[in-house]
């Protein structure tokens, strides 16, 4: 991700979590949808791990590429540390037939919520949908790459943006 000049710097740390809507997208299956109400995956392909990890690793590395932020972390096993908590939704993580070619198709609904008792700040749906240059699995994961990468880049930004607007409007302490 290359920071837009727009971006605001942020002192304050994130924590990102990501889970799936359902189990179909919560496989390392490389799920196809060939007509509307028709879900399947890709016959012996595989992402290296499942959807939500994979997502999960992208946004938390396009927040350090951005360097707009000095603290981001996964959201693991342990607890929740940080100012802010972006949680993350998989909602569609599939090619989608809709022509000749399919488009690898992505779509989060993201919360971003002031821990330490703030609540929510913001939410907003995320949808980012790129065709392959043929329906060849190659070629759509490298489509699904470049959909997370803008994907991550809308995130990155909306996160930043809505952040330094609460901080900006948060009382200070004396």
């Amino acid at each position: 991700v290359t920071a837009d000049p727009a971006w605001p710097q942020a002192d304050w740390s994130l924590s990102v979590g990501v889970q799936a809507a359902n189990a179909m997208l919560d496989s390392p299956r490389i799920a196809v949808r060939p007509s509307p109400n028709v879900v399947q995956t890709y016959k012996g392909a595989r992402w290296a791990d499942n959807a939500p990890d994979l997502l999960q690793t992208a946004v938390v590395e396009a927040f350090e590429d951005s360097g707009r932020i000095d603290s981001v972390r996964r959201v693991g096993s342990g607890s929740v540390r940080g100012d802010y908590g972006l949680w993350l939704e998989v909602r569609q993580f599939e090619s989608v037939y809709d022509g000749a070619t399919p488009q690898a198709v992505i779509e989060v609904q993201a919360r971003l919520v002031k821990l330490r008792g703030g609540g929510l700040v913001a939410t907003r749906r995320f949808r980012t949908a790129v065709a392959g240059r043929t329906p060849e699995v190659d070629d759509m994961v490298a489509a699904f790459g470049e959909a997370m990468s803008a994907l991550g880049t809308d995130v990155v930004g909306w996160t930043l943006t809505e952040g330094a607007r609460t901080e900006a409007t948060a009382p200070k302490a004396p």
